[in-house]
């Protein structure tokens, strides 16, 4: 398995000496993670994997532990979810003696090292072995060996608004967009910032510069950077919640008999998820 450089110990430390066995199991014994911190599994790799493992067989076991009837996955829930839609019956496993705290912290740390969870699904669970484990940012740090900053800087993804927090979790939006995001606080046009960033395909450096520039400006700024919208609060109204239903920027203006809508993207795979959500109603 790779890991990404500065883990530390790793998924070996987690897993204790003597404290496991493999076996072979029926994928219907098997049950997710209800603490899994990853939230989403895509179709692509999800597919590729399935492909995969009908060619090649399943090369690493899944981790679970002993529950009242059958087992609860620790790690690999991919993985199972893959197996069985390529038709195995069983899969072999490792079955580990382990409660939920270090259920959670195995979770936790593979996905981490597989770069799986998306910066805000990472934070949340950090913030969730904090929690429940009452650990500190520092010895939540030595966990999952990552510095204490590190765990910090996570944890105040979490202080963004749920729109900018869902263009992260959408990959519309990097964690490095998202920090310098951060520096606006509670200004009033932070969503509407980081749709255009998204809108436009900023990068970090040009958001950064945004951000400054915003800062700078916000004292003088009006409610709306559009003259025609200013002069009509309810085209206001009707762009912020284009705009919320589309994650994107979204600018209506009004002139003499007729308006204009426009609905800015920043990629050809952003222009297609708009597509698919104003034509199909799909995301």
């Amino acid at each position: 398995m790779s890991t990404r450089g500065g883990l530390g110990r790793g998924l070996g430390s987690l897993i204790p000496a003597g404290a496991s066995s493999l076996e072979e199991i029926s994928c219907d014994l098997i049950i997710p993670n209800r603490r899994q911190p990853r939230r989403s599994f895509e179709e692509g790799p999800l597919a590729q994997l399935a492909s995969s493992i009908k060619s090649l067989g399943l090369l690493q076991p899944v981790v679970v532990r002993r529950r009242a009837e059958g087992f609860e996955l620790v790690m690999g829930e991919r993985r199972w979810r893959a197996a069985k839609r390529a038709g195995l019956q069983t899969i072999p496993a490792l079955v580990v003696d382990t409660d939920d705290r270090g259920a959670l912290e195995r979770a936790l740390v593979e996905n981490v090292q597989r770069q799986d969870l998306n910066a805000i699904e990472e934070a949340a669970a950090f913030r969730q072995l904090i929690e429940d484990a009452g650990l500190t940012h520092e010895q939540l740090a030595e966990r999952v060996g990552v510095s204490r900053p590190s765990i910090t800087n996570s944890l105040r993804l979490l202080e963004l608004p749920e729109l900018v927090q869902k263009l992260v979790i959408d990959a519309r939006l990097s964690a490095g967009h998202a920090r310098a995001l951060m520096a606006l606080g509670d200004h009033p046009l932070l969503e509407r910032i980081a749709q255009r960033v998204a809108a436009e395909g900023l990068s970090v450096r040009e958001t950064e510069e945004l951000v400054r520039k915003e800062k700078d400006a916000a004292p003088d700024r009006p409610a709306s950077s559009t003259t025609a919208a200013r002069t009509n609060p309810g085209l206001i109204e009707i762009s912020e919640r284009l705009s919320d239903e589309l994650s994107t920027r979204v600018t209506v203006t009004m002139g003499r008999g007729k308006g204009r809508i426009v609905i800015e993207f920043g990629s050809v795979d952003d222009l297609e998820r708009l597509v698919r959500k104003l034509v199909l109603g799909t995301t």
